[in-house]
């Protein structure tokens, strides 16, 4: 009988990359705008949601 137990390590499961799933409502006519910027872009909605909030958070001023 073995004195020990050896267990590899796993590789990182899917998901683990840096991102995080979030769930967005939004109204109709913006996610047809989203479609149609995806489609003349070809690019998905998750890469154009990301390039665009990057993009928008950047350019916030904070004013009290």
């Amino acid at each position: 009988m073995p004195d020990e137990i050896t267990i590899t390590r796993k590789n990182a499961r899917r998901g683990d990359d840096g991102y995080k799933i979030v769930s967005v409502r939004m109204k109709e006519e913006m996610l047809e705008r989203l479609d149609a910027l995806s489609a003349q872009t070809n690019r998905s909605r998750n890469e154009l949601i990301n390039l665009l909030l990057d993009a928008a958070i950047q350019m916030v001023k904070v004013t009290e």
